[in-house]
């Protein structure tokens, strides 16, 4: 299939190009005229704060759809005449702006407490008839507009737009970009050729385009954070000049054999692609595995980043090839330099094996222990969703998140609401009064709003400002104190039930519901990789001991994004707004992500020292062998992948830099301490038995990712019968 597919894409490259033209330019056309619907919902069915959500929207329309803030400040007060009027004016205008339902002024009678009580801050809350998914663009521009109006009629008013309806959507900018500049050089000094470079960054970007289209698309289908276009675009350079740079060297490595350009396409899709499609694959099927979570948003970041690695994946095999038709014997031209071609047994990466295997226990306590250092900080994880404050202070969200907090106490940008149940025709005001005086009583409890009954019966909903912020591990506790004690008391014994909700509780709800089930996630990738590696290799202490490597390099990855962005550590270094909880679907993502690109790797590696073992029954040489030959390219990848992940640190969504670092930080624990020291360690120590395998094991199906028939055969025999191959 796959020196089919080589031969159709190099024959028709015309077509495949173009075909390929026509996709990128497309699908972005269409992604650009639709745009984006991106929502990040939180609904999470059979949990409380679900329950308070439909309670709400069942009893009270007018809160059916999301709201926003208008947040505002004058150095003389906001109650002063000329702010008072110029902000009315400002209300006015975006109470007539389409989709706005209404809009609660301070300046009302009822708006009392949305003043500060030194009178320096005040805002208005902004009702939608629609959820935030369903916004026009155009309504939340014309606000921003009018806002902006205001922020620069000199009327000594400052006027800032909060929450997640007006929170400003991420791209790729220039700091991002640092990763392409870097994996350029890097491909340079690896191919030292111009040529040879821009092939794997063409692929990588076509790919990137696509997949980027496809997420605007997919984000008016499915629950899709604003993120996922950047972590698409992160995982899909990285992988994508990965599976490019693995194709190109066996391509130019078939050329120097004396191969003809169409033998050499031939070869190289059907060794080093068929590698990328297995590693592709694994990196989309493991992904895709975060559906069993069952929370929405996590779906939609699943198959917007799933869908990008297909493409590359997929241009990797089909349009690379079609190019490098096109290249020909020119692969090698507008060379920088030229690289001296090294015997494996002369190269620095032969003599380290040499020297980790003559002393491996010593090689192995040392990796074991910065493994475990770097992973001591895990053990204080945090799971929680970062609010506005860890938002740049460029997006005006950060901005009225600061001022509210300044104004009304750090817990007013995260209001619980919680919303009462009764049967209609009876009157709940004693229970309220009693529920009311309960909550003002329960410690972390900074104000208790009077409650609301709906203009429907049976139902109303009390606001609760917590003293802390909505990240803070004060406002979690909160929540689990009100729906275990405070209000199970209060309302003991009568007909009203009551549940805790609002962003801050759903957040809650849904990192509790990640985490209980994160331990079965890993549990089960790690059985399937096993089970993977058992089927490839024949051996049951190498898929063991891989299994246990990945958990290692992947836990003090894990530590170091927890040291950097729950503790603060170097967190000016990398643009850490405040420390805070590391968002619930960040480890699981991390971890089906590193899973499939740690697996290309392994077998990149391991099928490399298993051909070496079986030629020669030396286990030894077969390890130094086999890593001098895998090392230059997996060093060459390894660091194109770390400089991508990290450039993105760089960049403005605090989420985003969390997957980046953590990323280039389990790809460079990965690519070091475990490839270049543990593995060459433990596989001198076992010996002979890493590829110990029962008898009674052989039922299990062999599962071969290298070709079955010898590719050179097939490419002599196509040689005979295609005299005019080229």
């Amino acid at each position: 299939m796959f020196q089919a597919l080589a031969r159709v894409s190099y024959r028709n490259r015309r077509r495949v190009v173009g075909l390929w033209l026509l996709a990128f330019v497309g699908l972005g056309f269409l992604g650009a005229q639709l745009g984006g619907a991106y929502s990040q919902s939180f609904s999470l069915p059979g949990t409380e704060s679900q329950r308070a959500a439909d309670v709400l929207t069942a009893r009270f329309p007018a809160r059916a759809g999301d709201s926003g803030q208008i947040v505002f400040a004058a150095r003389g007060g906001v109650r002063s005449a000329t702010v008072q009027s110029r902000v009315e004016q400002l209300l006015t205008d975006v109470s007539r702006v389409p989709e706005v339902a209404s809009v609660a002024s301070p300046y009302a009678k009822s708006g009392a407490s949305q003043i500060a009580r030194d009178g320096s801050v005040a805002y208005a809350t902004v009702q939608f008839d629609r959820h935030e998914a369903d916004i026009a663009t155009s309504t939340k521009d014309a606000i921003r507009t009018l806002v902006a109006g205001v922020n620069t009629s000199g009327a000594g008013v400052r006027v800032e737009l909060g929450g997640r309806v007006f929170q400003q959507m991420g791209s790729l900018g220039p700091a991002e970009l640092i990763g392409i500049v870097a994996a350029i050089v890097i491909l340079l000094i690896a191919f030292g050729s111009v040529l040879a470079m821009g092939l794997p960054i063409m692929v990588a970007l076509f790919g990137v385009g696509i997949g980027a289209a496809f997420v605007e698309l997919l984000s008016h289908t499915i629950s899709t954070p604003d993120f996922t276009t950047q972590l698409a675009s992160m995982i899909g350079i990285g992988v994508g000049i990965d599976y490019a740079l693995f194709i190109v060297t066996r391509y130019r490595e078939a050329l120097h054999d004396g191969l003809a350009p169409e033998a050499a396409v031939v070869r190289a899709i059907d060794t080093a692609g068929r590698a990328v499609v297995f590693a592709g694959s694994t990196v989309v099927i493991s992904i895709l595995g975060l559906f069993l979570m069952g929370v929405a948003f996590v779906r939609g970041l699943a198959v917007g980043t799933s869908v990008t690695v297909a493409v590359v994946m997929l241009a990797s095999v089909t349009l690379l090839p079609a190019v490098l038709g096109f290249a020909g014997h020119t692969i090698d031209k507008l060379s920088v330099f030229r690289r001296r071609r090294q015997g494996v047994r002369t190269s620095i990466w032969y003599r380290w094996s040499r020297v980790v295997q003559h002393r491996p226990w010593p090689a192995l306590a040392a990796g074991l222990i910065v493994l475990a250092v770097l992973a001591v900080p895990l053990f204080s994880i945090r799971l929680g969703f970062p609010d506005a404050g860890a938002n740049p202070t460029s997006d005006t969200t950060r901005r009225a998140y600061d001022l509210v907090a300044d104004g009304f106490g750090a817990g007013s940008n995260g209001p619980l609401l919680l919303a009462a149940e009764y049967p209609p025709g009876t009157d709940p005001t004693p229970v309220l009064g009693q529920l009311e005086r309960a909550l003002r009583a329960t410690p972390d409890v900074a104000v208790v709003l009077p409650p609301v009954v709906s203009p429907t019966g049976g139902a109303a909903v009390v606001t609760v400002l917590p003293a802390a912020a909505p990240q803070s591990e004060r406002s979690s506790s909160l929540v689990h104190l009100l729906r275990d004690h405070t209000i199970p008391a209060a309302v003991q014994g009568t007909n009203v039930s009551v549940h805790v909700g609002g962003l801050t509780a759903a957040g809650i709800d849904v990192s509790d519901r990640l985490a209980a089930r994160l331990p079965l996630f890993i549990g089960a990738v790690l059985a399937l990789s096993f089970l993977f590696l058992l089927a490839v290799f024949r051996s049951v202490l190498v898929p063991l001991k891989a299994v246990v490597m990945n958990v290692l390099s992947i836990g003090a990855a894990y530590g170091v994004i927890v040291a950097i962005f729950q503790w603060g550590w170097l967190g000016s270094i990398v643009g850490i707004a405040k420390p805070g909880p590391i968002a619930p679907f960040i480890p699981m993502m991390m971890f089906a992500i590193l899973f499939g690109l740690s697996m290309d790797y392994e077998v990149f590696l391991l099928s490399r020292i298993r051909e070496e073992y079986d030629r020669t029954g030396d286990n030894a040489l077969a390890v130094a062998d086999g890593l001098a030959a895998t090392a230059r390219v997996i060093t060459a990848a390894a660091l194109i992948m770390v400089t991508v992940f990290a450039s993105f640190v760089f960049g403005d969504n605090s989420v985003v830099k969390l997957f980046g670092l953590g990323l280039a930080a389990a790809i460079f624990i990965d690519a070091t301490v475990v490839r270049m020291v543990l593995v060459p360690a433990t596989m001198e120590l076992l010996g002979d038995l890493n590829w110990w395998f029962p008898r009674f094991l052989n039922r299990i199906p062999r599962l071969l990712v290298e070709p079955i028939d010898d590719v050179d055969d097939e490419l002599a025999e196509l040689l005979d019968h295609q005299p005019t191959l080229r």
